[in-house]
């Protein structure tokens, strides 16, 4: 779907027009004096999937055994130094 809408009302509610074209992939096609200027589209770099699709796909990742040590690991370096003074 394209709608119309003026260089002026893009000006005055750019938040909300970014919004609809982030949220719904709403087009806007932009006028300056009843002519088309530019076109607002979102930019498709990712597919977006269903909840299912994307627990599929998550399913379909090798498995690491090592990755809750190693995540230990890492949280454990993260801890504050001790404190020798304290």
């Amino acid at each position: 779907m394209e709608t119309m809408i003026t260089s002026t009302e893009v000006a005055r509610h750019l938040g909300d027009v970014l919004a609809r074209v982030k949220h719904t992939g709403e087009i806007f096609i932009v006028t300056k004096s009843d002519k088309p200027l530019a076109r607002l589209t979102p930019i498709r770099s990712m597919k977006r999937g269903r909840g299912i699709e994307i627990m599929e796909a998550l399913a379909r990742l090798p498995h690491d055994p090592d990755f809750a040590g190693d995540l230990e690991k890492v949280n454990q370096m993260d801890r504050p130094p001790i404190n020798p003074w304290g």
